[in-house]
């Protein structure tokens, strides 16, 4: 196996302890963080090359989220590292009980190429804070930016505990085949199958950040402006190839109606008259992923946009009304600039149609009436849940993030990214002496012993008294 060697000589640098110190991981990260300044325009032109990202998008994304998550490790690490105590029962009274966070070993971190930097750099910082050795995976389908991250992380970071792969599909496959102590991957559930799969040979443990078609209820009890200014920012941005963005919109006839107009209204304000001559609104990524793209805008009634350049690979931000369920733009999860609308009744019957189908990465509700977005939060069940707004949840670094079901497995994010690459060992370390507590538990037996054993043993529940 190609990859083997690598593979060998990572985990023999991890088995010395280089990267255990808290000292250690704080210069790495603080390397990072200055990959992150010194290589702030080659990132913001590679995504641009890639697929038209616009430089506000990418700094915001790639630049500046990476950096919160990155200084919020940063500000937290030694809390995060330290042992934490617990309860313990009337025999381990005077044993020290605890919890220690300590590290996988190798892990592998496979990245997707809608945002590059930041779905590489979030899960590394994590997989850095916690101790790990790692190999870094970025996608070969943003060739410019995989080859910036080949050629310029590995001068910040140590080469002996870190290494960036550059792998195509044959190789990535290969790849798999070693064993590792945890893996990351962000991609497809298609491609999360075969890692799983990959994985389960090793029985190695992994996170699975995956899609899905992600439901936005409009309720008729909503500012209509604000709805449609929200949805259409988090469905057009990055030119809608986001797992968490709005992956179609469903609302009775007449929201769909006044819906529409305001959508117009925000494409307009964003992107002008002509998106394709925006600065600021991006292309897909590949010429595959353009073609797919452009074959589900057969469905429905196109109410908004529709053009489209493959020399660009330019698809305007596109609106879809009258859509079917059964119409091949709901067979799968879009990844690119089109919202179709699908009408429900009401908001018992979009919860149904919801709950009828995979559980997504995400879930919007809007109205005015918070007892309706709280019924949609609680009678739904999604990776993560926004009302009022979308994307933004993904922002705070306080909150997990994460799929559920066909949407992912596992979640990071904060002291999440930490606690994902961690293995929190359960550790009791007791006193040599004292044996005379411990015959209780030695034969021979006894209902004596037993009494005992279950008076100091037992935990009972809270309110209950016990009648002598």
């Amino acid at each position: 196996n190609p990859y083997a060697g690598l593979v060998s000589h990572l985990r023999a640098v991890w088995l010395s302890g280089r990267t255990r110190p808290m000292e250690y991981r704080v210069a790495q990260l603080e390397a990072l963080g200055r990959f992150l300044d010194e290589k702030k325009q080659e990132i913001l032109e590679a995504t641009a090359l890639d697929m038209g990202k616009p430089s506000f998008e990418a700094h915001f994304t790639e630049i500046l989220l990476c950096k919160n998550h990155l200084n919020n490790t940063l500000n937290n690490l030694s809390h995060w590292m330290k042992d934490e105590y617990v309860d313990k029962n009337l025999v381990t009274q005077l044993d020290s009980a605890f919890s220690s966070a300590i590290p996988y070993g190798v892990v592998l971190i496979i990245a997707p190429w809608n945002y590059p930097i930041h779905l590489l750099l979030v899960p590394l910082i994590g997989a850095i804070a916690a101790g790990n050795c790692v190999i870094i995976k970025p996608s070969e389908i943003t060739k410019n930016t995989e080859r910036l991250v080949a050629e310029t992380l590995t001068c910040y970071l140590d080469n002996d505990c870190f290494a960036v792969v550059t792998a195509g599909v044959q190789e990535t496959t290969r790849l798999l085949e070693n064993k590792f102590d945890y893996i990351f991957c962000t991609g497809s559930p298609s491609v999360g199958r075969i890692v799983m799969a990959a994985a389960a040979k090793h029985l190695t443990p992994l996170t699975l950040e995956l899609g899905g078609k992600n439901p936005c209820y409009v309720s008729d009890t909503c500012d209509v402006q604000n709805a449609a200014r929200r949805v259409a920012w988090g469905r057009f941005f990055n030119a809608g190839q986001t797992c968490v963005a709005p992956d179609y919109v469903l609302c009775s006839v007449e929201m769909q109606d006044k819906l529409m107009p305001a959508l117009r209204e925000a494409i307009t304000e964003f992107f002008g008259s002509n998106p394709q001559e925006s600065p600021d609104f991006g292309r897909i990524v590949g010429d595959k992923q353009f073609r797919r793209i452009r074959a589900l805008l057969c469905s429905g009634r196109v109410a908004i946009g529709g053009q489209t350049d493959e020399k660009e690979r330019y698809i305007a931000p596109t609106v879809l009304a009258d859509v079917l369920p059964s119409d091949p733009v709901m067979q799968e999860e879009i990844f690119g600039p089109i919202l179709p609308i699908v009408v429900v009744a009401n908001m018992d019957e979009a919860i149904d149609f919801i709950n009828a189908r995979p559980r997504p990465l995400a879930i919007y509700a809007f109205s005015c009436d918070s007892k309706v977005v709280n019924q949609v939060l609680e009678r739904t069940s999604s990776g993560g849940f926004c009302g009022n707004d979308t994307l933004m949840h993904t922002t705070l670094t306080s909150l997990p993030f994460g799929g559920i079901g066909n949407s992912g497995l596992g979640k990071y994010h904060g002291r999440f990214t930490f606690d994902t690459f961690t293995h929190h060992r359960g550790c009791l370390h007791r006193n040599m002496g004292l044996e005379t507590l411990n015959a209780l538990r030695y034969p021979p037996y006894s209902q004596q012993k037993l009494g005992l054993l279950t008076a100091t043993f037992e935990i009972k529940r809270k309110g209950m008294c016990t009648l002598l």
